[in-house]
């Protein structure tokens, strides 16, 4: 399965890491020079979670962002009592 939130279709996106050397001109250098550039992934935090969807309790990958937006409904807990 992808890395996708079901709920705010999150998913993994692609960007650089950009490697510097040298010493900032604010700090008396003579400036901050690229050095290299290479591909990297940004991730979703994804969580599998029970939740009520169409009435049915079922696990669903969820981002944090939509759970902490509270835009997943969490069954109750059950009550069990030992015999």
């Amino acid at each position: 399965m992808s890395r996708v939130c079901s709920i705010l279709g999150k998913r993994t996106r692609t960007g650089n890491s950009i490697a510097r050397r040298g010493k900032a001109k604010y700090l008396g250098g003579v400036g901050v020079k690229t050095t290299g550039i290479t591909g990297r992934k940004f991730k979703a935090n994804v969580h599998k979670v029970k939740a009520i969807v169409d009435g049915k309790v079922t696990r669903i990958r969820v981002s944090a962002k939509a759970i902490k937006m509270g835009l997943v409904q969490k069954p109750l807990k059950r009550d069990y009592k030992k015999a």
